[in-house]
């Protein structure tokens, strides 16, 4: 290569600059999963937004447990995938620090300016130490461990449409289904199973990535090639879950009257009905007492007038003294009612129809922040990379 071309290395060492082509290349990476999660979020709210009053069953332990509505559930994945974008906003913050320059990992004697080239390679900054500069990988155990807590967020997405398929309350598009190659009847929800596959893989991933880490002595070991390719790979993949994902619950059918059927069953009332006597005067304790043993005799088939009456036996039981010593048979009716139980959940971000819809308000805010933060580093990258073929171009 001649005197000129052999002069390219000074002041450099693989050391920095492998550490530096693993930052420029996981920091894109970062970006593009942390545009999927806001493209996730605008699903979500999307659809949240057209059922904000379709009631639908909320679960503990798999079991009936109080009903809610559609858009509640929805949002609460908005709001774990919201902490998702900021967690690896967070880590596109470290990972995308320069350690050029820190060379072998001892520094150089020549005159360079790290912070000139950081720079033009769109590095928001630099890893000042030299020896953390060149040996340290921490920055990729945060962000496999942030794409792991991704994955598991979609995991548990994935998880609740597959039953909510089997329940027969949600139909999932025939794009994210598949059928069976003998049983010409399935339909089966093979993306989203790959989905909640992907969750595996990207914890392996957070835990290999630490365990290659934690025995290594300063400054550089061979160990550390080993710990970065993989960590792209999952990257991809999880991006490529968020994708599915969102379109799943987009291209969803909600069967609103299977909901407000399965709404109900295993008295999943009972709490209002409990809130109601406690807000009459009754302690709570007693409350609950009385709404435990009524719930021995209710069945899912009973009539609120059948309920009611049920309910108030108990109290007399309790007590010794009937319902309308605290509430009006009316408000009892009314609370045993999915949908009215629902709508009277109106504490901040809980399912009722005001409350979701300041909720709906504050995740579309959220996503339009964390947009404009996104487009805001693409710009950044976009014209460091302008700066640096100029800056080529005076001497080529």
């Amino acid at each position: 290569v001649g005197p000129d071309g052999g002069r390219m290395h000074t002041a450099r060492s693989r050391n920095d600059e492998v550490a530096t082509c693993i930052r420029y290349r996981l920091r894109g990476d970062l970006l593009a999963a942390a545009e999927a999660t806001v493209g996730a979020r605008e699903a979500l709210v999307e659809v949240a937004s057209e059922h904000a009053e379709t009631v639908m069953p909320g679960y503990t332990h798999l079991q009936p447990a109080q009903p809610t509505t559609v858009a509640h559930y929805l949002l609460s994945y908005e709001g774990g995938l919201a902490r998702d974008t900021e967690r690896l906003l967070d880590a596109y913050d470290r990972a995308n620090r320069s350690p050029l320059g820190a060379a072998a990992f001892a520094g150089t004697p020549f005159d360079v300016d790290r912070d000139r080239t950081a720079e033009l390679l769109g590095f928001d900054g630099t890893v000042r130490n030299s020896m953390d500069a060149a040996s340290t990988r921490d920055f990729l155990a945060e962000s496999a461990s942030a794409l792991a807590t991704l994955a598991t967020t979609l995991s548990g997405l994935a998880e609740d449409l597959i039953i909510f398929s089997k329940e027969g309350v949600v139909e999932l598009s025939d794009a994210y289904s598949s059928t069976s190659s003998i049983m010409p009847q399935k339909k089966n929800p093979d993306t989203l199973e790959l989905t909640r596959g992907v969750a595996g893989d990207a914890i392996g991933e957070a835990t290999g990535t630490l365990s290659l880490l934690k025995g290594l002595p300063r400054a550089y070991n061979r160990d550390l090639q080993r710990a970065h390719a993989s960590v792209f790979e999952v990257a991809g993949d999880v991006r490529e879950a968020t994708e599915v994902a969102a379109g799943a619950v987009a291209t969803a059918d909600w069967d609103e009257a299977a909901l407000a059927a399965a709404a109900g069953e295993g008295f999943s009332t009972a709490t209002g009905v409990a809130d109601l006597l406690a807000m009459g005067g009754m302690p709570f304790r007693t409350a609950h007492e009385i709404v435990a043993a009524a719930a021995e005799a209710v069945e899912d088939g009973d009539s609120p007038d059948a309920a009611a009456a049920k309910v108030d036996e108990a109290a007399r039981k309790v007590t010794g003294e009937p319902l309308s010593a605290y509430v009006s048979r009316e408000d009892v009716e009314s609370a045993l009612d999915p949908a009215e139980s629902a709508a009277s959940r109106d504490s901040a971000g809980g399912p009722a129809p005001e409350a979701v819809a300041d909720e709906l308000a504050a995740a579309e805010a959220g996503i339009d922040a964390d947009d404009a933060a996104l487009a805001a580093e693409r710009d950044a990258l976009d014209a460091a990379s302008e700066a640096l073929d100029a800056e080529v171009g005076r001497y080529v």
